[in-house]
């Protein structure tokens, strides 16, 4: 007997989906908030911890089992695109005169809260580990998730209070560009540790991803300057065609070498040459579907996930949540305004870049589904660190606002960075 069609189903599940997500994030723009917001909230709501909870049938019916996969590997798609252009606008033009003060910044906003939650983890590790799971991994994964800022929430939060590219804007664009990458290494890193069964494979896929890297750097980076200085000819969909192949193509490569398909997305954004118009237009083609229509199925797919209910009536696991949120805020926030205090800043410059460099947003859920695919968090535990992703970021805009409450718009840098588009 075949098994039922699941396109009616799809064609039912999609457009409520991302109908939902798209009215989540209206609503919390007009409170001032950035739209990953509100399409984390209606994923949530989506899963068990509401609609679920309310009506389980209601929640069977919309998201029954044979549609769960396609929407997973529809989100999925929606996620390679994002990842590909945070890459691509990943512009390191703002380290210019801020050089010493974002590597401080970035580095100490990743080496506190890689410790703090290091030892958190230790804690951690026999009430929330999945049975089985190594020690030093669980440790790793833990430290890492502290440890990320979102880039580009960062810059729509930046955009929207007139202070992309103004001096704190610029600087706090670059704290953010170097921690980035920085995060992304080393959760390359954990995830090699984690695939790998012994000290020598975890060296061999290391090693592979280091020689994907220079490869890309070395020979697909200046291969794509010149086809892009050709591309004025190029129709814009055979732009947009080698874009997103590369993109895929990047992305299995490093699935293949066991440090996910994700890093091999957001390098190629990374060598992905700037400056052309065609470039560019296909870019904005690409965010402007892949953003409202397919990442929202990645939400959902978090959603499904996140069961606060297994905290409920329980008032250890609220403490437990209260502990990784406090070392996530001590930690990111704490971290980035001694350092940013330390290079020179002023108390209120200091202080604004330890509250954006807290912001979580979309990168986090990204590391944190990525951890539970792997195994190496339990669902309970996940459940924790999506709150504590939601809270960090949601807190961001509110407290920015309190911070420099007295100081007028300054004026923009002469040389502003160009407007980011990615909102997540």
């Amino acid at each position: 007997m075949s098994a039922p069609d699941p396109l009616p189903d799809l064609l039912v599940a999609i457009p409520v989906v991302i109908l939902a997500c798209q009215a989540g994030a209206l609503l919390v723009r007009r409170l001032g908030q950035p739209p990953v917001i509100g399409e984390i909230t209606i994923g949530i709501m989506l899963g068990p911890s509401l609609l679920g909870w309310i009506s389980p049938d209601a929640q069977a019916w919309l998201f029954p089992d044979t549609v769960l996969p396609y929407i997973s590997a529809i989100g999925n798609l929606g996620l390679l695109a994002f990842m590909f252009l945070v890459g691509l606008e990943l512009d390191t033009g703002g380290l210019r005169g801020h050089s010493k003060t974002a590597l401080a910044v970035s580095q100490a906003s990743i080496a506190l809260p890689l410790a703090l939650g290091a030892l958190l983890a230790l804690a951690m590790y026999g009430t929330f580990a999945p049975p089985g799971v190594d020690k030093t991994a669980f440790v790793l994964f833990i430290a890492v998730s502290m440890s990320i800022t979102a880039f580009p929430v960062l810059a729509r939060i930046l955009t929207d209070r007139d202070l992309y590219g103004t001096r704190l804007g610029s600087l706090a664009m670059a704290c953010a560009a170097v921690d980035d990458v920085t995060a992304w290494c080393l959760l390359a890193a954990v995830v090699a540790v984690t695939t790998s069964g012994s000290p020598a494979e975890a060296l061999t896929t290391a090693l592979m991803a280091a020689a994907f890297l220079g490869l890309m750097l070395l020979v697909v980076k200046p291969l794509m300057a010149r086809w892009s200085a050709r591309t004025a000819k190029s129709a814009d969909s055979v732009v947009l065609v080698v874009l997103f192949s590369g993109l895929c193509l990047s992305a299995l490569a490093t699935d293949r070498i066991g440090v996910h398909a994700l890093f091999g997305a957001f390098v190629f954004g990374v060598v992905t040459p700037r400056g052309s118009r065609a470039v560019e237009r296909s870019g904005a083609r690409l965010r402007a579907f892949a953003v409202p229509v397919l990442l929202p199925l990645f939400f959902v797919s978090t959603g499904l996930r996140t069961d606060v209910s297994l905290l409920a009536g329980d008032p250890v696991q609220w403490l437990w949540a209260l502990a990784v949120l406090a070392v996530a805020v001590i930690g990111k926030w704490g971290g980035s305004t001694a350092a940013a205090r330390a290079a020179g800043q002023s108390w209120r410059d200091a202080l604004s870049i330890g509250a954006l460099m807290n912001c979580r947003g979309l990168t986090e859920l990204v590391v944190l589904n990525l951890g539970l695919e792997l195994g190496v968090i339990s669902q309970r535990l996940f459940t924790i660190l999506v709150l504590m992703a939601l809270i960090t970021t949601a807190v961001t805009s509110p407290a920015l606002t309190w911070i420099r409450k007295d100081t007028k718009s300054p004026a923009p840098d002469p040389t502003p960075l160009p407007e980011p588009a990615t909102t997540r």
